[in-house]
């Protein structure tokens, strides 16, 4: 981890720093198990740890952090002019919070189902390769 990922991480709640930073496990274990993804460049955006498929561009940037103003909700943000909440919004009406077009938001007493989070997390990685080949 980047010393000012690290510094991120430590500057969050106590409380959200446990389930983001096993939101950043997911993240990374996602990228190295699809296809096609590559290494992940971790970095900053917004004051926020940040997942970039620099090596490949196959995806979008993912971002994660704390809901403004709350030790209790956090975040796993995407680019809101793409249609990734949408999709995932979609597959799984009932399995998480989204805020409109641009997160996928916990609560941090929730159980997070891993399974449908990682498919999210895939289809972010892999957002603009599906996008070149649908265009083909």
């Amino acid at each position: 981890m980047k010393p000012q990922v690290a510094e991120a991480f430590a500057a969050l709640p106590p409380g959200l720093r446990p389930k983001l930073a096993a939101l950043r496990r997911l993240i990374l274990d996602i990228a190295a198990t699809t296809e096609g993804v590559g290494d992940l460049d971790e970095t900053l955006k917004w004051g926020q740890p940040s997942y970039l498929t620099h090596e490949t561009k196959s995806g979008t940037t993912i971002r994660i952090g704390a809901i403004k103003g709350s030790d209790r909700f956090y975040a796993l943000f995407v680019n809101c002019q793409s249609d990734l909440i949408e999709t995932c919004r979609t597959i799984y009406p009932d399995t998480f919070r989204y805020d409109g077009h641009r997160a996928i938001v916990f609560e941090r007493a929730d159980t997070v189902d891993e399974t449908a989070l990682g498919h999210c997390i895939a289809l972010a990685l892999t957002y603009h390769a599906r996008k070149r080949r649908r265009q083909r």
